[in-house]
């Protein structure tokens, strides 16, 4: 054993000790694996796998209201450490006027003026963002943001975040019900630039076939022509497949399998999705197309960001929850708050990275290389505990473990809280004072009736005419070799007309005003046209009239 790991480790320890009570190491776990695992367990692999059996069960067996204390002390932690160790934090903290002392629970712990993009990340100098003792004299992983609220910026990361977005993976792999003893592919689709999905998706799935899985990963990243050769050529091999990618992008490579050799019968396939939410009426296409037969363990979609890597995901009994809402609107409202938009809904575990709301903002809290408190991302959401979900349940006459149950997944069940994640506010149109969300269109753009004509993809502004009367443009993108007609053109009008109906109090409101001028003037694009559909690159929904 290293002295100096070792000597290094204690003073970790010394350093989490003043901020937590009794259980100080369980709180504080995520950022000390992989000391423990270099200080106390070296090469030694099967220690290691052990060591994260254990994580798991500790992951499973905490209650609901344990995770509260946890989260609470976790919170306060890394806000003190982040002052003790950020320069930039410090000097933040100090302007604001607030005396890091009076910090001691998580209520206080919500007073703390909140940091984002514009008042910190740009305020400062980047070297001063990052913990003293990391930046330059520790290995880090450099990620950026994609540049679409402004230019990109840079966030270091230390293995840390990958080795806790493994946590959640092999959570989906214990779902799942993936044994040790099978084979599996993991074909990574998400972009391998500097953007995180690529890595950290590739990272995390190395840790886990690191203890004892037998995994073999592939990175085609966006390349259709990859990602369906190794479909044909090594899917046969393996006894299950896990297709990783962003939502948009694994429905082409669904919908192109066919074309390109593959049928999906002959897979057993698995899908992780990240970056963006999605409908439940997606999933069951996904589902449908592809064979997958238990869309509540064998699909999910992670809540992640370049700024803290992965940060929540969606379980069996997240789906369930979302989906039984869905039939249920008094429970939806109690849930979400509002009776339209559909969020993502996820699990999160307190001790990696945290969450709290106000007025309907998300802001995170997480330790890393550069720590954020009281993070507000730009995405609006809420959070809620495993009791109150339970509770809200119970009021409107279902009990959540006995929904389980009926599913069969009540193997999976944790009492990790939750966090529910709308669309981002900046990513929607104006128009005519009525805001358009991406979601509305989508659910319009989902119906069965239009699948063979169209991707699902589109991109919405808000334009002028020659008069200066507003309409809404919505920029729509066809499938492979299919051309638009005008008998496509008015079905797909007339779905996402009925879908904003439905869902939008103010179009609805506005129709009832100014009648047939609200219908969106459509615009049809070849599969994959530069213009708004580059293939692979994450969709813009909306852009600003660039007339």
């Amino acid at each position: 054993m290293c002295s100096n790991k070792l000597t290094n480790f204690i003073l970790e320890l010394t350093e989490i000790t003043k901020y937590c009570k009794k259980d100080c190491l369980m709180v504080e776990f995520s950022n000390i694996i992989e000391l423990m695992k270099d200080v106390i367990f070296g090469d030694d692999r099967e220690k290691n796998k052990n060591f994260y059996e254990e994580v798991l069960d500790f992951v499973y067996n905490k209650k609901s209201n344990e995770w509260v204390k946890i989260q609470d002390k976790k919170v306060v932690q890394t806000f003190k450490l982040a002052v003790k160790s950020v320069p930039a934090y410090s000097d933040f903290i100090k302007k604001a006027k607030i005396n890091p002392l009076n910090i001691n629970s998580f209520n206080n712990f919500q007073t703390v003026p909140s940091v984002n993009k514009k008042n910190y990340l740009r305020a400062y100098k980047w070297e001063d963002l990052c913990k003293n003792k990391y930046l330059f004299s520790e290995p880090l992983i450099m990620t950026s943001t994609s540049g679409s609220t402004g230019e990109p910026f840079y966030f270091p990361r230390t293995n840390y975040i990958d080795l806790q977005s493994s946590v959640y993976h092999q959570l989906f792999i214990k779902s799942s019900k993936i044994p040790k003893n099978t084979s599996t592919l993991v074909i990574d689709c998400f972009g391998m630039g500097v953007w995180i999905g690529g890595i950290i998706t590739y990272q995390a799935f190395k840790h886990i076939s690191e203890r004892g899985y037998p995994m073999t990963i592939i990175t085609p990243g966006i390349s259709k022509r990859e990602i369906f050769q190794a479909i044909r050529n090594l899917g046969p091999k393996y006894n299950q497949i896990i297709l990783c990618g962003y939502p948009p992008f694994m429905k082409d490579v669904v919908d192109e399998a066919k074309d390109n050799g593959v049928v999906w019968k002959n897979y057993n396939i698995k899908m992780i999705f990240a970056a963006e939410s999605f409908s439940e009426t997606f999933r069951e296409y996904i589902a449908n197309k592809v064979g997958i037969k238990n869309i509540y363990r064998d699909t999910m979609n992670i809540y992640g960001s370049a700024d803290l890597g992965t940060m929540a995901e969606e379980t069996p009994m997240s789906i369930l929850v979302r989906r039984l809402a869905l039939d249920n609107p008094n429970m939806y409202l109690k849930l979400f708050g509002q009776a339209k938009r559909l969020p993502t809904l996820a699990q999160y575990i307190p001790c990696f990275n945290s969450f709290d709301s106000k007025n309907g903002s998300l802001y995170c809290t997480g330790d890393n290389a550069l720590p954020l408190v009281r993070y507000e991302i730009g995405d609006n959401g809420g959070v809620l505990t495993f009791d109150e979900v339970s509770n809200i349940f119970m009021e409107e006459g279902f009990d959540l473990k006995k929904e389980m149950k009926k599913i069969g997944i009540q193997d999976t069940l944790t009492e990790l809280p939750f966090v529910y994640v709308f669309e981002r506010s900046d990513f929607s149109a104006s128009f005519y004072g009525a805001i358009m969300y991406p979601e509305y269109i989508k659910k319009g753009l989902s119906e069965n009736s239009l699948s063979d004509y169209i991707t699902g993809k589109f991109t919405m502004y808000t334009k002028n005419d020659e008069k200066e009367n507003q309409y809404l443009e919505i920029n729509i993108e066809m499938k492979p070799n299919v051309k638009s007609t005008k008998i496509i053109s008015s079905q797909v009008l007339k779905s996402i007309h009925d879908a904003l109906l439905f869902q939008s109090t103010e179009y609805k409101k506005l129709h009832e005003t100014l009648g047939d001028r609200v219908y969106p003037k459509l615009v049809h694009w070849p599969n994959g046209h530069p213009t708004h559909f580059l293939s692979g690159a994450k969709q813009k929904w909306t852009k600003n009239d660039t007339k």
